[in-house]
């Protein structure tokens, strides 16, 4: 889909959104391209799992998912930061529609490593075919979400985010954050390659946070999608992979 561009946000930025990220959307639907949004919820995820005196655990990055997490997990992402981001487009005038995995089998996934993080899962396949008429004409927001034969499976949003864009041959790739983009000495770095990052991890400027960003990142210009950007605002050039 050469004219696609997948942007992902996490859940709390759905409500911080600023006027020129649904400008910017419509721009890019002006022109011919189709707009895929991933959003996270991860900050929501582990509010609620303290609510519920659930146990919130992650591992490199990841959130350790047992079945009870799992379930909170798509309480949120498909009640709470969907349903928000929908009604925001909305009311900018933005034609939308959420998805999740089981839509026509649309992400289909498989277990990470079960013994160490659960039902936690990657992204192996996407019905094209299915989301490619919908994204003609309205931007399509999905949850990290994905399915098995048997069962649902959470998926690091960045990583859906990069697997989505790598299988569907995505234009550009957009990884929000809340800062302006990889960061050294307080400076965003204007490009960042392999070696750079292996670095900035070793002398522990790129952090546990930032790592499974940072991955996703160079998975998904590895695989060919053109433009990938690590910044926090659509307008803002931040870090370009390369």
């Amino acid at each position: 889909m050469k004219d696609l561009i997948v942007v992902k946000i996490g859940g709390r930025a759905t409500e911080q959104l600023q006027t020129d990220f649904f400008q910017q959307l419509a721009d890019w639907q002006q022109v011919g391209n189709q707009v895929l949004i991933i959003h996270g919820g991860g900050r929501e995820i582990t509010a609620l799992s303290q609510q519920l005196h659930v146990p919130a655990k992650k591992e490199n990055g990841i959130r350790i998912t047992d079945l009870t997490t799992l379930e909170l997990t798509k309480m949120v992402l498909l009640g709470e930061t969907q349903p928000q981001l929908l009604t925001q487009l909305f009311k900018h005038h933005l034609p939308a529609i959420g998805l999740n995995a089981a839509d026509h089998h649309l992400i289909v996934g498989k277990l990470l490593d079960f013994e160490k993080y659960g039902y936690v899962g990657e992204i192996t396949a996407v019905n094209e075919e299915f989301l490619a008429p919908l994204l003609a004409t309205q931007i399509g927001v999905l949850a990290p979400l994905a399915l098995t034969e048997h069962e649902w499976l959470n998926v690091n949003a960045d990583s859906a985010a990069a697997a989505i864009a790598s299988l569907l041959q995505a234009q550009e790739l957009y990884l929000l954050t809340d800062v302006p983009g990889v960061l050294k000495a307080n400076q965003v770095l204007p490009t960042l390659n392999i070696a750079q990052a292996q670095r900035l991890k070793a002398a522990k400027i790129i952090t546990t946070g930032m790592q499974p960003k940072i991955s996703a990142a160079f998975q998904a210009a590895n695989a060919g999608v053109k433009h990938v950007r690590i910044t926090n605002q659509l307008s803002a050039t931040g870090t370009m992979i390369i």
